[in-house]
């Protein structure tokens, strides 16, 4: 498999004379990650990771497992770290379920440049386990140990000048330290992606955390805190989706099909499912697409304007992140409409776009990377309990954490058609 570096890095920082956690951060200065004679990082066989497994506890400050990327053409392998601790604001999970997602794949690529060696995955399920020291009493009486939890990869502070005004998809100290320099686990540098979720235990800070009740299962319930969080966003946010609205969405896989379920439990009336391949395509009209369009048959902007009358459509997704269905999907909107764009593109990839329509027919082409986790995250959560998102039948594959690796081989392969799990405990 093609595996590239790709990771985060996370530092403290004061603010008002108080030193504030970075939220992210797995492990600080009382936990080192290496072992025994100064072995920073060691490797496990599968014998010896299971017999790990069964020494796991919090209060001794046991091990756990990650999956861990190291660097491109080399395979993602299961490494053993002593166990995380929470800061203060921060809740420690025993991670149930992770959901496997492109972004990971482009680090693994190295598509998106990202620190390594590193921990991916970054929608998960779990229970908690510890609150940090410090922790305000409303997180803990909403999130007391025992709980069952699902986690937002957007991370939100809480307290810089969009968390403020309610924008945690815009959340500064998210950017700047956890997406720009990863997080670090200390002795030698292991960072993480979002909270590195591929991993038997994770901390995660409570603003990106909602209560999972026992009606929703831990596997399936791992895909809100990405795919259907990203989708989310897009409809709500970026798109502003109607009753009554047209909406075309360029690539169906996890997170393009999760738009499609949006999209009909907002009212959109035309629902056009774009893709190349058939399968997705027919499985699409079970999460809500009216009409299908596979673009290597057909010219999916002309189709598409056949279909809304010769007009295009109010709202068209991207959601692959590739120049040619960026123009597409810019292409494929009627007057005055909006193109949302959701997918991450190979870094440095440009979107071309006809700036006299833009300018003449009042075309907006806004970018969305997810939901904003206080407020949306208890929502999704509600559409998933009342049926009207459907979790069962978006996941369609589901792995052992053991198999891990080859769940982002499938994944790098086509072969997964919309989102897979991965069952860590």
């Amino acid at each position: 498999m093609m595996i590239r570096s790709g990771c985060r890095r996370l530092f403290s920082s004061k603010k008002n004379g108080s030193v504030l956690s970075s939220s992210w951060l797995l492990n600080r200065n009382n936990n080192q990650i290496n072992k025994g004679d100064n072995d920073v990082i060691k490797r496990s066989s599968s014998s010896s990771a299971a017999a790990a497994a069964a020494a796991y506890h919090v209060s001794s400050g046991g091990s756990m497992r990650g999956l861990v990327f190291w660097e491109t053409n080399k395979p993602l392998t299961i490494e053993e770290f002593n166990m995380p601790r929470p800061k203060a604001g921060e809740i420690l999970i025993k991670t149930k379920a992770c959901g496997v997602c492109h972004s990971d794949l482009h680090v693994i690529k190295g598509e998106i440049p990202f620190s390594n060696p590193c921990v991916v995955g970054h929608e998960i399920t779990g229970e908690v386990v510890e609150h940090g020291p410090h922790t305000d009493n409303k997180t803990i009486q909403r999130l007391p140990v025992g709980s069952r939890v699902v986690g937002a990869f957007i991370m939100p502070c809480g307290n810089c000048s969009f968390c403020s005004k309610g924008h945690d998809d815009l959340c500064e100290d998210f950017f700047a330290y956890n997406r720009a320099k990863g997080t670090l686990y200390d002795g030698k540098p292991v960072f993480m992606y979002s909270m590195g979720g591929m991993a038997e235990y994770c901390v995660v800070p409570a603003n990106a955390l909602s209560v999972l009740p026992d009606s929703l299962p831990y596997k399936e319930s791992a895909i809100l805190g990405c795919a259907v969080f990203t989708a989310y966003g897009a409809m709500a946010h970026a798109a502003e989706v109607r009753a009554g609205d047209s909406v075309a969405v360029i690539g169906v896989g996890g997170v393009g099909s999760s738009c499609l379920q949006i999209a009909r439990a907002f009212g959109a009336s035309d629902i056009i499912a774009v893709d190349v391949h058939d399968e997705k395509l027919q499985k699409a009209k079970t999460f809500g697409a009216t009409h299908t369009v596979n673009a290597i048959q057909e010219d999916a902007i002309e189709k598409i304007r056949e279909i809304t009358g010769g007009m295009g459509v109010d709202i068209a997704v991207e959601a692959l992140g590739k120049p040619q269905t960026f123009l597409q999907c810019v292409q494929s909107v009627k007057d005055g409409g909006k193109a949302v764009m959701i997918g991450l593109a190979q870094s440095g990839a440009v979107g071309e776009v006809d700036i006299n329509r833009l300018v003449r027919r009042k075309i907006q082409v806004i970018g969305s990377y997810g939901g904003r986790a206080r407020q949306d995250l208890p929502k999704l959560v509600k559409l998933a309990e009342s049926g009207i998102f459907n979790l069962t039948n978006a996941v369609t594959r589901k792995y052992k954490f053991e198999d891990a690796n080859k769940a982002y081989e499938d994944l790098n392969k086509g072969n997964i058609l919309s989102r897979a799990v991965v069952e860590i405990m």
